[in-house]
């Protein structure tokens, strides 16, 4: 079965399609760059599946992802649909350790995101933004004060506790 005949099946679900998927990529019978391929081609619903898919596989086994991975979810960050974007800042927060060096323009992208309207987009930056702190790499004194920054407008309890745990854990400090 290919990517094409998997989403014209209409006897399965849109989850189902997205766990097929991601088992392809874990038992490395679809290609990543396939896949990348794909997704770049198809309309939103059926990429953002495509993205959600490498956030299951990436969540079992980070390994399973490469920079062109990397470099296809940072620029997806910047599409229209709020589904694509918090998708891709998932699988960031997944991959993240094992990019540290390449995450500066992931970084500038989650960033704006963090303003959007939608919840579940902010939420996702918060989580890969947090994984990238957590590195403690050379920017990670610029991270921390944009996410103080971040934290004093952020009015949901549930995207600032992401934050926060996250602060916690690279300071080993109690945040209120």
């Amino acid at each position: 079965m290919t990517i094409e005949t998997l989403f014209k099946d209409k006897t399965l679900k849109p989850k189902d399609k997205t766990i097929v998927l991601s088992g392809w990529l874990l038992d490395n019978s679809l290609p990543v760059d396939e896949l990348i391929s794909f997704a770049g081609q198809s309309k939103d619903t059926v990429k953002a599946s495509c993205i959600e898919a490498v956030e299951y596989a990436t969540k079992e086994n980070p390994s399973s992802a490469d920079e062109n991975i990397l470099q296809f979810v940072t620029e997806a960050l910047t599409e229209k649909a709020p589904r694509i974007k918090w998708e891709s800042a998932k699988v960031i927060g997944n991959i993240a350790h094992l990019f540290p060096e390449q995450l500066d323009t992931a970084i500038q992208n989650l960033l704006v995101n963090t303003k959007h309207e939608g919840t579940v987009v902010r939420w996702s930056s918060a989580y890969a933004l947090g994984e990238i702190l957590k590195l403690k790499t050379p920017e990670a004194d610029t991270l921390f004060s944009v996410i103080e920054r971040i934290l004093e407008k952020e009015e949901k309890n549930s995207i600032r506790k992401i934050y926060l745990d996250s602060i916690k854990k690279i300071t080993g400090i109690k945040q209120k």
